[in-house]
C-alpha cells in the first residue's frame, strides 16, 4: 500500500502517511481511516475547531464525522476544554477512586434506565465485559447478535451470518478461533420471525441478545417500530439477557440515547447498556451498566471478574461529564433540525442528478445508500439491502466533497454525524457542494450482474 493521491494540495498528508505506512500497520490505528474504501491519501489533520477540521497541508473541511459521534458540540469547545484544562491541572490519573467519576455514573444513571454502570476505557471494552457478564448472570453461553450490527472488535461477535435463520457463526476475520464464535448467533436484523425462531430452538441456552440500539455501522439503519421491545420482552420470557449497545447512540440521539426515542415511549428497559462517544467528550472513555442485581454479578461485588487501571479516568470522565451537561434540550433540537435540513438536502441532490438512492435516519444520525436502481422499498431494514450499494458510486460522492472541502465519513457504511457547532452557515456550504458530488456519482455506471444473477 502506497499513497495514490499525488497533487500538490495534498503532499503533506502523502508525505506522513508514507511514514505511518513504514511504522504502523496500514499506516493508520484504526483501518477505515486508511481510506481503502474511497481510494486516494488519508487527511492527516493537526486541529479541529467547531464544525471544522483542519489538515497538515492547512486546507479547512466541514467535519460531518464528528471523531464517528462524540464531538456532539463540536471541537474544541469552550466550556469542556476548560473543565479538561483544570483537571489535566490535578493531574492525569491516579489509580484510586476519584469524585468526577462518580458525578458521571450519578449523571447517566439519571438520564438512562440503568442503575449501576462500570466505567471502562473503549466501547470494545464494555461489550465485551456486558457479554462477559450476561453470560456469568444466566449461567449460559449462547449470544445472540444480527447481522451488520459492529460491536467492537470483539472475538466473540467478530461474526459473519452463514446461510438460514439463525446460523451457528464462523470467524470473520483471521485470528479469531472458531472456537470464539461457534456459541454466537447471527440473526438478520429487523426480522422477528427470525428471532422467535432461534429462541424456540435455543432459549434455554441464550445468555443474551446484543444489538446495536440504532445501527450505523451499516449505513443508518434504526429499527423497525416495536423491534427493541420485542426482542426485551423476548429475552424476558426465556431468561436471556437484552444488552442494547448504545456506544454510538447514547447521548448522541437523545439526552437518554435511543432508549429515550423508543424504549421510554414503548415501556420497556434493557437488561444491559453499553455506552461511549459522547461520554468521553472526545476522550477514550466508555462504560457499561444495568440493572442493580446483574451488576451486583461483577468483581469486586460478585464473582465475574472485570478489571482496567484506566477506567474512569479523572480527565475523561470530566470530558464527559461537562459534555453530558452542556448537552441541553435546545441543542438535541437543534441538531435534530440540522440533520433533518441536510439529510433532505441530500435526497434532493441526489434525486436531481438521477442517482437511485435511499436516505435514512435514526434521530440525528443519517446515511445515504447510493444504488444502481431505484429501491422496491422505502428504507433499507437489513445489512442484506445495505450491502446492495454501488461503494463505486460512493467512491466518487466522497471525493466530490472532499475536493469543495467536506469531510464524509471514508466508507459508504458509515453514519453522518453533526454537531451543535454546525450552523446554518456551514450548512450552507455542505448543501452547494452536493449537487457537484451528486453528478460525480451519477457518472459511475452500475455494477455489472453475473449472469443469472
Amino acid at each position: 500500500m502506497t499513497p495514490d493521491d499525488t497533487r500538490p494540495e495534498t503532499a503533506e498528508s502523502a508525505a506522513l502517511f508514507a511514514r505511518a505506512l513504514a511504522v504502523t500497520p496500514g499506516g493508520v490505528n484504526s483501518p477505515v481511516r486508511a481510506f481503502n474504501a474511497v481510494g486516494g491519501t488519508p487527511r492527516f489533520v493537526q486541529r479541529a475547531s467547531g464544525a471544522f477540521l483542519y489538515d497538515a497541508d492547512g486546507r479547512e473541511y466541514v467535519d460531518l464525522i464528528c471523531s464517528w459521534g462524540p464531538m456532539l458540540l463540536g471541537h474544541a469547545h469552550p466550556g469542556v476544554q476548560a473543565a479538561v484544562q483544570e483537571a489535566v491541572s490535578r493531574g492525569t490519573s491516579y489509580g484510586t477512586p476519584t469524585v468526577p467519576e462518580v458525578e458521571l455514573a450519578e449523571e447517566i444513571v439519571v438520564r438512562t434506565p440503568v442503575e449501576k454502570v462500570r466505567f471502562v476505557s473503549s466501547g470494545t471494552e464494555a461489550t465485551m465485559s456486558a457479554i462477559r457478564l450476561a453470560r456469568g448472570f444466566t449461567g449460559r453461553e449462547l449470544v445472540v447478535k444480527f447481522a451488520g450490527c459492529y460491536h467492537g472488535h470483539v472475538d466473540a461477535l467478530l461474526a459473519a451470518a452463514g446461510s438460514g435463520l439463525a446460523t451457528l457463526s464462523v470467524p470473520g476475520t483471521p485470528g479469531v478461533p472458531v472456537a470464539s464464535t461457534a456459541a454466537t448467533l447471527v440473526l438478520p436484523y429487523n426480522d422477528p420471525a427470525a428471532v422467535e425462531r432461534a429462541f424456540a430452538e435455543h432459549g434455554d441456552e441464550i445468555a443474551c441478545v446484543i444489538t446495536e440500539a440504532s445501527p450505523g455501522n451499516m449505513g443508518v439503519v434504526p429499527p423497525l417500530p416495536g423491534f427493541n421491545k420485542m426482542l426485551a420482552e423476548t429475552c424476558a420470557r426465556h431468561g436471556a439477557l437484552f444488552v442494547s449497545d448504545e456506544v454510538m447512540t447514547g447521548f448522541r440521539v437523545s439526552r437518554s440515547g435511543q432508549w429515550g426515542l423508543d424504549g421510554a415511549r414503548e415501556g420497556w428497559t434493557p437488561d444491559l447498556v453499553t455506552f461511549g462517544k459522547v461520554m468521553g467528550g472526545g476522550f477514550p472513555a466508555a462504560a457499561f451498566g444495568g440493572r442493580a442485581d446483574v451488576m451486583a454479578m461483577l468483581s469486586p461485588e460478585g464473582p465475574v471478574y472485570q478489571a482496567g487501571t484506566l477506567s474512569g479516568n479523572p480527565v475523561a470522565t470530566t470530558a464527559g461529564l461537562a459534555t453530558l451537561r452542556l448537552a441541553t434540550e435546545e441543542v438535541y433540537a437543534g441538531l435534530d433540525r440540522a440533520a433533518g435540513l441536510l439529510a433532505d438536502e441530500v435526497d434532493k441532490a441526489l434525486t436531481e442528478a438521477g442517482v437511485a438512492h435511499v436516505v435514512q435516519a435514526g434521530g440525528n444520525m443519517f446515511s445515504a445508500f447510493l444504488l444502481d436502481e431505484p429501491p422496491t422499498t422505502d428504507s433499507v431494514r437489513d445489512f442484506a439491502a445495505a450491502s446492495a450499494q454501488n461503494v463505486a458510486r460512493y467512491r466518487a460522492f466522497f471525493h466530490a466533497m472532499l475536493d469543495q472541502g467536506v469531510y464524509l465519513p471514508p466508507s459508504a457504511f458509515e453514519a453522518w454525524f453533526l454537531s451543535s457547532a454546525h450552523d446554518d452557515a456551514v450548512l450552507d456550504r455542505v448543501v452547494s457542494a452536493l449537487p457537484a458530488a451528486a453528478r460525480a456519482a451519477a457518472a459511475v455506471p452500475p455494477v455489472e450482474k453475473e449472469a443469472g444473477a
